[in-house]
């Protein structure tokens, strides 16, 4: 009995505690009653004496003893008092004396209704409750932890702080939610971290990054690092109340992708990529210019290999620290705002890679994947896959999409893979896969969870957009989901990509034979609200740029290829282009250099990017090609059948008659003289643009500013116009309502 009024610690405790395997060290260590009496043991294991400091009066009021048993473990009883106060640590060893504040001392920070909201599923504000957060608590300047990882015995926390040493800063676990947390006083941004997690057989797992860390370490390095989220100040409250009018089906948006990497490298400082600052006033300008409505940036969410270009993240909630630290992420978010262009980022809920420091078997077990790698492995990219059907995991990454949308005012989000997350048996063989509930193929959870994480992001920022990369035919992608659909805004349109790129590949004397490839895209066009991509993808693995898809002589591919963007902004459907591409770049893209800025000392080069400026221009002043995109009402082929001269006549309309635009595209290298064409009104066709100008590096051939229509039926009309069309052209025109005898047919 005297024993245990001496110390009311068991050694067998004493001895967990100092060797950092004591499954609930709040339990020992800080300040409690025990018989009625105040007792406080601490561990410093490179301390020498230790006494207790009352914080209101600075006295001390106990020197403790050192507990037999535990190495660093130091006891003693308070004697005089009755109730708990607020206290630091006065200690020595023998180089320095030094005030501390216990971190057990500290009653938690999370509650009730974080604790409940999570355990539901629901916690759309889960960075708030997860993560290193800098706070106030109990009047103590700190930072707080909290992890998810209820399959652990024992989690602690390790850095530079304490010599990573796990025994020092364990964590508390929070009844049965599977969530510990810690606040550490006095602790500050920048410090590294990382969580040492003991799995339930007692084995001490690698050391893991936090999954809703705000930062990390430059790679190879893998530690997070504090950050603080708050305190910017934000200029864009204009855009943020009026982008909901910029982003809907019937305003224009032309998309730049940008791997941040190789956009643009600082020859004089080793090569360098530039900076999120250095982006925000030299990208920014240069997409201001160029006529783009919005920058798509390849995937910034942290990762450890750079030649994964940002698609196997690690730190899902921290903006990468290649180029920035967050506020400097969001001074780029800021500029592209003041500058009236929005910013769409590259997202991947759909897998995620096995680097120790990252979630794969996060507490021992297979938390945020499949334990069955028939579920929960990708054999495409050796990564593994999220279990959707787990609330908590579900939770993570819908949370995860809002904290982009609303933290850093992000205006939307590409969904990388969906076809990937949508199928079970997506790029498996039979036996490699696990069927549904119902015997089929459909991952119903990734289903629903792309549903829900659609619903959250709409009804959460208003005006924002989401995207899905998604190449097979479900249905109702870009539907709402309570009429069936996936809810996604928008979807990129892979069938138009791959038939349009495959008829480009022929040569011209072929393609009367592949004439469909270009026009069985308009059968399904209005089906989902589609944006066309010209991506990242096009131009890799081998698959060569775009100028070098195209066949010919040298001047024949760079006709080809301004007829082609031609083509495509006449299309309906957004546009979507991947950096390089509006200046011709000769290389395929190579991620770990800049683009060849220095072809635009050369004419071509030049006049692609003049074109695609002039386009973009032109797409975003002209209601007709933007406004009815996604609506049948906005297309009318004139000549969809003239496979013999690979020509495509077609109407692009609004919902006013007076702005239709005809669009003519030639894709041989014959120029068609005289051309009868019908047209839908009688007056004088204006031509607006004209891809064989000489601006654009073409030979000027054309129709000397356009073409008076005449009362001759053609294409199944009325009224027609004799037209020029160079070789490998594309023309748009549009009746002038100023000459006489213009008028609706």
């Amino acid at each position: 009995m005297v024993q245990k009024v001496d110390m009311p610690i068991a050694p067998d405790d004493a001895e967990q505690i100092a060797a950092g395997c004591h499954p609930d060290p709040y339990a020992i260590l800080g300040m409690h009653e025990y018989e009625s009496k105040l007792f406080v043991c601490v561990f410093i294991p490179n301390a020498q004496t230790v006494s207790v400091v009352e914080a209101s009066s600075k006295k001390v009021i106990i020197n403790l003893k050192p507990a037999p048993g535990g190495q660093g473990l130091f006891f003693g009883w308070i004697n005089n008092r009755e109730k708990a106060f607020q206290y630091v640590l006065d200690v020595s060893n023998d180089n320095q004396q030094w005030l501390q504040h216990d971190p057990y001392s500290f009653p938690p920070v999370i509650g009730e209704l974080d604790l409940h909201l999570f355990n539901e599923g629901t916690h759309n504000r889960l960075w708030q409750m997860l993560g290193a957060h800098q706070i106030t608590h109990n009047g103590v300047n700190g930072t707080h932890f909290a992890v998810w990882a209820p399959n652990a015995s024992r989690v602690s926390l390790v850095g530079d702080f304490n010599r990573w040493n796990g025994a020092t800063h364990c964590l508390r676990p929070l009844d049965q939610s599977g969530i510990w947390e810690i606040f550490v006083p006095e602790m500050s941004e920048g410090e590294i971290y990382k969580y040492q997690i003991t799995d339930r057989a007692g084995q001490i797992l690698p050391q893991k990054a936090d999954p809703v860390g705000f930062g990390a370490e430059h790679p190879p390095k893998t530690a997070s690092v504090i950050r603080n989220l708050d305190g910017y100040s934000w200029s864009d409250a204009d855009w943020m109340t009026t982008r909901q009018e910029r982003q809907n089906i019937e305003q224009p948006i032309s998309i730049y992708e940008v791997h941040l990497g190789s956009w643009k490298n600082v020859a004089e400082d080793g090569g360098r990529p530039l900076s999120y600052l250095e982006h925000a006033a030299q990208l920014v300008a240069y997409v201001k210019d160029m006529g783009f409505t919005h920058i798509e940036l390849m995937p910034i969410s942290e990762f450890p290999f750079d030649g994964s270009w940002g698609y196997q993240p690690v730190g899902l909630y921290a903006p990468t620290i290649r180029y920035g630290t967050p506020d400097e992420f969001r001074q780029f978010v800021n500029a592209c705002h003041d500058n009236e262009i929005g910013l769409l980022l590259d997202w991947v809920p759909g897998h995620f890679p096995e680097d120790p420091h990252g979630l794969g078997r996060f507490d021992g077990t297979a938390l945020y994947e499949h334990e069955d790698r028939k579920e929960g492995f990708h054999p495409d990219w050796n990564t593994l896959l999220y279990n959707y059907g787990r609330r908590e995991v579900a939770n993570y990454l819908i949370a995860n999409a809002t904290y982009w949308l609303r933290k850093h005012h992000v205006d939307g989000l590409r969904v990388d893979a969906v076809a990937s997350m949508l199928y079970r048996d997506y790029s498996r063989q039979e036996g490699e896969w696990i069927p549904n509930v119902h015997g089929g193929r459909e991952n119903l959870e990734a289903i629903d969870f792309l549903k829900k994480m659609n619903e959250t992001a709409y009804a959460d920022m208003p005006g924002i957009m989401t995207v899905a990369e998604e190449s097979t035919a479900f249905p109702g992608v870009s539907a709402p989901t309570s009429h069936g659909g996936l809810g996604f805004g928008f979807k990129w349109n892979m069938g138009w990509m791959n038939d349009s790129l495959a008829y480009l590949h022929e040569d011209p004397v072929n393609r009367k034979y592949h004439h469909h490839k270009m026009t069985f895209g308009l059968h399904y066009a209005f089906s989902e609200n589609f944006i066309l991509p010209i991506s990242h993808d096009e131009v890799v693995h081998g698959k060569g740029s775009m100028l070098n898809k195209m066949p010919g002589s040298d001047d024949e591919k760079f006709a080809n290829l301004r007829a082609y963007y031609g083509f495509m902004w006449g299309h309906p459907g957004k546009k979507l282009l991947f950096m390089g591409n509006e200046i011709a770049q000769r290389d395929e893209w190579n991620n770990d250099k800049s683009l060849d800025w220095h072809l635009l000392e050369h004419p071509q080069h030049q006049g692609i990017q003049n074109l695609i400026r002039d386009l973009n221009q032109l797409y975003r002043s002209t209601p007709a090609l933007h406004q009815l995109d996604c609506n049948p009402k906005g297309f009318e082929w004139i000549e969809g059948d003239a496979n013999e001269e690979s020509l495509f006549v077609w109407l692009r309309k609004s919902s006013n008659p007076v702005d239709t635009i005809l669009v003519i595209s030639n894709f041989t290298p014959v120029e068609r003289r005289d051309r009868q064409i019908g047209v839908p009104a009688a007056g004088y066709w204006r031509e607006l643009l004209n891809s064989d100008a000489s601006l654009y590096g073409g030979g000027d051939r054309g129709n000397l500013g356009g073409c008076q229509s005449q009362a001759i039926a053609a294409s199944g009309r009325d009224q027609s116009i004799r037209v020029t069309i160079p070789p490998l052209s594309t023309l748009f025109l549009k009746l002038d309502p100023s000459t006489p005898n213009s008028t609706k047919s």
